[in-house]
């Protein structure tokens, strides 16, 4: 667990298609924070950098479409972990999620280290590489 411990800053987030081609579900070059703490908490937060702005000021005033754009190019969540070494999974229990539906989820990701990364695999097909940041 202790390899875990820190905060992690998103270097990509790609997914195969059954055709064999990559994509970017959010974006080439999208932001994010992934945080594991010495207690078994943690928390992410993934974002595409090219969102637009909402035309109005106003929460209460802006469009639906707009706001499910803006859904559709952000996730976060957070809760409790654990490592299942012997099966290089790490293990998220979902407490809060960008989306209702997600919560209480138990979310396994598989995991390698390679140099300063840590590469989780969610799917077969997805990758999301991490750079430590600070420990």
């Amino acid at each position: 667990m202790n390899r875990f411990i820190g905060a992690w800053r998103l270097v990509s987030f790609e997914e195969e298609t059954i055709d064999g081609e990559i994509v970017y579900p959010y974006g080439e070059n999208p932001i994010g924070s992934l945080i594991y703490d010495s207690s078994g908490r943690m928390s992410v937060q993934i974002m595409r950098r090219d969102r637009e702005p909402f035309s109005s000021t106003e929460w209460e005033t802006t469009p639906s479409e707009e706001i499910k754009e803006a859904v559709e190019g952000f996730t976060a969540f957070f809760g409790s972990f654990e490592v299942d070494a012997a099966n290089n999974t790490v293990i998220h229990r979902v407490e809060g999620h960008v989306l209702p539906g997600s919560v209480g989820k138990v979310l396994r990701r598989e995991f390698e280290f390679a140099g300063g990364l840590l590469i989780l695999k969610p799917s077969p097909n997805r990758r999301v590489v991490w750079e430590r940041v600070a420990t």
